[in-house]
């Protein structure tokens, strides 16, 4: 079975959102899928992504105003480990107050596949802004991203 599922960890966790998805492809496709950046921008947005701590790039997509987002992501690699790991922050420069959040990848290999772990930390319980962000991204991560990402896998 190749559907995400929420591993919830913390009900109560209302600052993150977990995914825990299997692929049945091995760890070093599902890698590529996350660090080239004609790939990601497949399954998630363009971007000048480049796998370099520090490296700052844009992510632009169509905005949604009505939920506060203009459509395009600051972005900087935080942190990662090559084939294991990747995380990195998101803002969105266009708003007056900006989410700071992290988005870290984890891959873990799982028999003749691999299993996907997201965490993506940083919402602010307090913000009825930002709880309407984390369910509207939960579910985008779960399903749309998810499914985004698996079809890339497998045409690699």
């Amino acid at each position: 079975m190749t559907s995400a599922v929420e591993n919830p960890g913390d009900p109560e966790d209302l600052t993150t959102v977990r995914v825990d998805q299997f692929l049945a492809h091995p760890p070093a496709k599902v890698w590529r899928a996350l660090t080239e950046p004609d790939l990601i921008a497949q399954w998630l947005m363009p971007a000048d992504f480049r796998l370099e701590v520090g490296h700052r790039y844009t992510m632009t997509t169509l905005p949604r105003p009505n939920t506060g987002f203009f459509g395009t992501v600051a972005a900087e690699v935080l942190a990662y480990e090559t084939g294991r790991m990747l995380s990195v922050r998101w803002t969105d420069e266009t708003v007056a107050d900006p989410a700071d959040w992290t988005i870290t990848w984890t891959l873990a290999p799982e028999g003749r596949g691999t299993r996907l772990f997201l965490v993506h930390e940083g919402f602010d319980p307090d913000d009825p802004a930002q709880m309407m962000a984390r369910k509207i991204m939960g579910s985008g991560w779960r399903s749309h991203v998810m499914d985004a990402l698996r079809g890339v896998v497998e045409r690699l």
